[in-house]
């Protein structure tokens, strides 16, 4: 543990006192990695280990310099095989980066393109399909905050994005019909969850339960939700509080391309920010 003490006071002594640019360069490059890190654990029981472990790091610093010895013996004995363990627990997530790695190196742009259009034809044929037979649906697109507090309300789905699919979701009289979907990514994580109503003032009284639900996760989120009301089927989108009521296929399109007309794994979905889309009129439905 005494070599692990020098190496991080000397790392400190070379931040505050010669940083060089190829200095800047690492913490930057180590930044990057543990932000990824949080980003690949914080929907999985994964980043409680990350604190236990940056918890042991700093008691193991701390017990170094009060001379603690058999602290320090029991600490250091950890650290040395956290390596192994770490990957131990964390074979799922590593596993799901290097499988997001190697899909983003053997597909190209344009791969990746007609992808994305495929689940934007297969979502936008669903809520077109809907709306005529005034079907309602709740569809949240889950964003940089995660949801998994959402999904654990709902049934687990994890599948393909489809229109039959979310249609089927979404029939009358199915058990899964009364709730929101919830897609993450590619796929479609969870179905009949449930959302708390939003409690502004400002909603007009005649949206329902659908429509309130639909501003409350947009509200304290910065989720993407579509709706699909079961009264007039008009199709309206919130976001950020706000509601966008009355669209038609383009306008579907839109708000969906820029879901996934962009390069969204997470490694680099964080570098993309949402473009604004202009309100639409308000009107009153469930």
């Amino acid at each position: 543990m005494t070599g692990f003490a020098e190496k991080a006071q000397t790392f400190l002594w070379n931040i505050f006192h010669r940083p060089s640019l190829v200095d800047i360069i690492d913490i930057l490059i180590i930044a990057f990695i543990i932000y990824q890190l949080v980003l690949l654990t914080r929907q999985t029981r994964a980043i409680q280990v990350l604190k236990g472990l940056a918890v042991i790091i700093v008691a193991s610093y701390l017990s170094e310099i009060l001379g603690l010895t058999a602290l320090n013996w029991l600490l250091r004995s950890i650290l040395n095989n956290g390596v192994i363990v770490l990957m131990i627990l964390f074979q799922p997530e590593l596993k799901r980066a290097l499988e997001q790695i190697g899909r983003s190196t053997r597909l190209d742009r344009s791969a990746q393109q007609d992808e994305s259009e495929k689940i934007v034809d297969e979502i936008t044929q669903c809520l077109l399909r809907l709306s005529r037979r005034r079907v309602g649906a709740l569809i949240v697109f889950e964003q940089r905050t995660g949801l998994k507090d959402v999904t654990d309300t709902g049934t687990p789905i994890d599948s393909v994005i489809s229109a039959p699919l979310l249609e089927n979701i979404f029939e009358p009289n199915t058990p899964l019909h009364d709730g929101a979907v919830i897609i993450r990514g590619e796929r479609v994580a969870a179905a009949a969850c449930v959302l708390t109503l939003s409690e502004s003032s400002a909603i007009s009284r005649d949206l329902g339960t659908r429509h309130r639900a639909a501003l409350g996760v947009s509200e304290t989120t910065d989720a993407t939700v579509l709706i699909v009301s079961e009264e007039t089927g008009i199709i309206s989108m919130a976001r950020g509080g706000k509601l966008t009521r009355h669209l038609d296929a383009e306008g579907i399109r839109k708000i969906l391309r820029e879901n996934y007309h962009e390069d969204h794994t997470r490694l680099w979905h964080w570098i993309h920010k949402a473009r604004p889309i202009r309100k639409g009129g308000a009107g009153h439905d469930e």
